[in-house]
């Protein structure tokens, strides 16, 4: 059965770096395509990364690209963010969720995860 666990989330200040963490288990390494999703307080969740199943494509929403990096590293089943340039707006819980649908060269910011982490927070505050 398909787990993920996320972890990483900090008090970090405006303009540093972070970096989260989505451990994989009980799938195949290229069974699962994985995306990175968060929610701030009174706001609805948003997808802001994704990986696919093969490594590529990646994607990112237009609020994270060029400060976000997503990276996925089969040997250890770990898929990470990179997060820099931190803006008080990245405030929100962060949750990494997995899916074993779609073709080997897809990934999706929107619905389609069957299976989620907990969350990690994160703050980005002075």
């Amino acid at each position: 059965q398909l787990h993920v666990v996320d972890s990483g989330g900090d008090l970090v200040q405006p303009g540093g770096s972070l970096t989260l963490s989505c451990a994989v288990s009980g799938f195949t390494i290229h069974g699962y395509a994985i995306g990175w999703f968060r929610q701030a307080p009174g706001k609805e969740r948003e997808g802001i990364s994704c990986v696919s199943k093969v490594g590529e494509p990646k994607k990112y929403s237009d609020d994270v690209k060029g400060r976000f990096t997503i990276i996925r590293h089969d040997a250890k089943r770990t898929v990470y963010l990179q997060m820099d340039n931190l803006k008080p707006e990245d405030t929100a819980v962060y949750y990494c969720a997995a899916t074993t649908t779609g073709a080997l060269t897809e990934c999706t910011l929107g619905i389609g995860y069957e299976t989620w982490g907990q969350g990690t927070q994160v703050t980005v505050s002075s």
